[in-house]
This record gives C-alpha cells, structure tokens and sequence, in this order.
C-alpha cells in the first residue's frame, strides 16, 4: 500500500483544480472591448448647468505640420516628451457645449456633422428640437458642421447668433462648407459685435486671428463665470501652454497669439474655468501662468462642490 506524507497530500490536494481544469473545455477568451471616452460631462455653473459634448474625436499624425510650425523639431520633441505626450501623433477632440440658463438651452458650435452633434445631446438628455439658441464661435468647417440635415435644419425650432465680423467674412470667401451650411439660415441669424449677449448671462468678446471674427464667451450665473475658449488655444501644451507657437488653422498667426496671451492672461488672472473646444475631453480646466506662457490645469472636481 502506498503511503503519503501529509506535505505529499497537500500539494496534491492544491494541484487537483489546475489539473481538471486541464482535461476539461478551454474557457473562452475574453473579448477586447477598445477604449472608451465618455459623450458628455455636466457641471452646475451657479443657476445654470453647463453640459460639453463630445460630437466626434480624430487621430491625426505629422503633427508639426499643424502645432509649432515655427519652431525646430528639436524643441518640439522636446517640449512634447517633457509633458508624455508623442511628438508625431495626437488625439483630436470636437466639443459643442450646451448651456441651460433656466429659460434657453444654449449650444455653443455643431461639431463636424449632425449625426455626432444629435448623438451626444441625446446622450446628455437633450433632442435636437429642445435647442433655443445656436452660437457659432466661428464658421470652420468643424463648427458647422451639424446645423443642417440635409436640406433641413437640424435645430428647427432655433435662432442662431454670430459675430458680425465673422459671418461678413465668410459671406464673401466662396466657401462650400458656409454656403451649404449656413446661408440657407441667413434669415434667422443676429450678429453681434464685441461685448454684445446672445442669451442672458452670456456675453461675447472678440478673439480674432483665428478666423477673422473669432469669438469666445463668458458664461456667468449667481457670481460664478465660465470662459468658453473656442479654438483660442487647440491644444493644451503645443498652444496653450506655448501660445506664440504657430497653428497652422489659425488665419492670422500674430493675431492669434495676441489673443491667446490676452485671453488666457485674464482667465490665468480671474483664476476661472474655461472651456477648450479641442482640449482633452471633457474639455474644461484652468489655466495659471508659467514663466513666458501657461499651463493648463484639467478640471476634476472643482465645479462639483
């Protein structure tokens, strides 16, 4: 009779689940799902509730020809590699943002198309029919993308605002996009000019260089403000934290660093949130200065207390 140690039965014992497992049927492999990036993020501005959408995100490569165009490769592999980000790749986001000011439901841009930009409002509670106001920041092709569906408008029962400058600009440059997109709803448009209120508590100011009639908009309720940047800065280290760094989308390159370090100075100043059109999504955050530029503080909980 053969005989065990008690160590000799207890490795057996521990062995016997791995070894009928073996002679049994292969459990199946777990599928990958891929990564996630959330629709829409919402946070209370005093008495109003500011909501930013994702309506579409992008990877996009060479991209020196797009930021710091008028640096060496060197810095900007640098600069890049100091923030653990890759300097010959990026994630792009595209980030309308909704404003329920208690009265009106506000959108700021349309996204690329209206698939995405109807997607994330119905992902964030909203139908398309629900908007009362839509402000275009600028008339790039990314911005307007979603105001009609077809040949109807995706915002039916809206009016639309812009600034004056911007729409005059875009009127005359024979662009497909802003003639398809936008002059079937000339009739329903305002303009404003500087300083000027699409909505109560929203007020414009002007940021040109970008586009020539640029906008962003302060967002304010109960004593607390928003900044809602646009394309100011599109991307937090390569534009915002080094603002006199050339983006290739920006149509007059000085003006537009004039306008990042004028605007991201006040913001830095205030110490407010801003909101960046194509920032990392959810998009808001803070921005301090740092020596000769900036840095941008993303948002985790501040808005939530």
């Amino acid at each position: 009779m053969t005989t065990f140690t008690r160590r000799q039965a207890l490795a057996a014992s521990a062995a016997f689940p791995l070894a009928a497992a073996a002679a049994g049927p292969s459990l199946a492999t777990p599928e990958m799902k891929g990564a996630t990036t959330p629709t829409h993020n919402r946070v209370p501005l005093g008495a109003f509730e500011v909501t930013t959408l994702l309506a579409g995100s992008a990877v996009r490569d060479e991209i020196q020809t797009i930021f710091g165009m008028n640096v060496p490769p060197e810095e900007f592999a640098a600069v890049s590699a100091e923030n653990f980000i890759p300097a010959d790749r990026a994630q792009f986001f595209f980030t309308p943002t909704v404003v329920n000011t208690g009265s009106e439901l506000v959108l700021f841009d349309t996204g690329l198309n209206p698939e995405g930009i109807t997607s994330a409002l119905g992902a964030a509670g909203y139908t398309p029919d629900q908007v009362d106001v839509v402000v275009l920041t600028h008339m790039h092709g990314d911005h307007i993308g979603g105001l009609m569906s077809g040949d109807d408008p995706t915002f039916a029962n809206a009016r639309y605002v812009t600034g004056a400058a911007e729409h005059n600009h875009w009127s005359s440059a024979g662009n497909e996009r802003f003639d398809t997109n936008v002059a079937p709803l000339n009739d329903r448009f305002t303009f404003l000019d500087d300083g000027g209120s699409p909505a109560s508590g929203i007020t414009a100011l002007a940021a040109f260089g970008h586009t020539p009639g640029h906008m962003t908009y302060r967002i304010e309720s109960e004593g607390q403000a928003i900044m809602l940047i646009a394309d100011l800065a599109n991307h937090p280290i390569w534009s915002l934290e080094r603002p006199d760094w050339e983006v290739r989308f920006d149509m007059d390159k000085a003006a537009a660093a004039a306008a990042r370090r004028a605007v991201l100075g006040q913001i830095a100043d205030e110490r407010i949130p801003m909101i960046g059109y194509h920032m990392p999504f959810p998009g808001i955050g803070f921005v301090e200065t740092r020596g000769d530029g900036f840095r941008y503080v993303p948002h985790s909980y501040q808005l939530l207390l």
